[in-house]
């Protein structure tokens, strides 16, 4: 196979790269905001005491988890406008199908970290006669967040690299601009690698915060 290299091809069309870099990065945090808030207390459902609240939220949580995230942003996508005659924007759908996607994720996390605050932090919250709202708040919520931060850190950039998924949807994100760019130019292996070195260069930060964070944890439990 008689191919040449031309970066030069897609070096000197980097502007739509960088604009479909900037919704990748706006889907990521607005999923991001979701994922965070409401896992929590999807999280809180999922520990209740109560079928009525435990069952549904389960079941959320296994679908979200147990389903291929793009059969997900599909779905949002072409079921939701036809079944509750909703129709979005294709950002805020985006946003939406990742969003619940993150919840459903970063709720085992805190599952978890709530599950390890030691049950002595609880007791003197009720012996101080706090509320059940004001415990949660005051005593689980700091200390889940603390433990489960590098997990929501490393799910952030499984949502940040899942967002090239939303392409296939028309959002014109960092995957679809790339696509566009390998059509135009016949560059696709120049594209596509600089691509990669795009969410490489988003994610490799992110990874390493989250190691020196569990190092860091690692050390204060000694």
């Amino acid at each position: 196979m008689d191919y040449t290299l031309d970066l030069g091809a897609v070096t000197r069309n980097l502007g739509p790269l960088f604009d479909g870099l900037a919704v990748t990065l706006q889907l990521t945090v607005a999923a991001n905001i979701i994922g965070i808030t409401a896992g929590f207390g999807l999280a809180l459902l999922v520990l209740s005491r109560f079928a009525l609240l435990r069952l549904p939220a389960m079941l959320f949580v296994e679908f979200f988890r147990c389903t291929p995230a793009i059969v997900q942003i599909v779905w949002f996508f072409y079921c939701v406008p036809m079944l509750f005659n909703v129709f979005l924007d294709p950002i805020t759908m985006g946003v939406l199908a990742l969003g619940l996607n993150l919840t459903a994720f970063n709720a085992e996390a805190y599952r978890a970290s709530i599950q390890a605050v030691p049950r002595e932090h609880l007791d003197a919250g009720i012996a101080l006669g706090l509320t059940p709202a004001q415990r949660v708040l005051n005593i689980v919520l700091p200390q889940a967040m603390r433990a489960s931060v590098p997990v929501l850190l490393t799910n952030g950039i499984g949502t940040f690299q899942q967002s090239a998924l939303v392409a296939i949807v028309g959002v014109a994100d960092l995957m679809y601009q790339g696509k566009t760019l390998a059509t135009q130019t016949y560059r696709p292996i120049e594209t596509f690698t600089i691509i990669a070195l795009f969410y490489l260069a988003v994610s490799f930060p992110v990874s390493q915060l989250v190691g020196w964070l569990e190092r860091r944890r690692g050390l204060a439990a000694r």
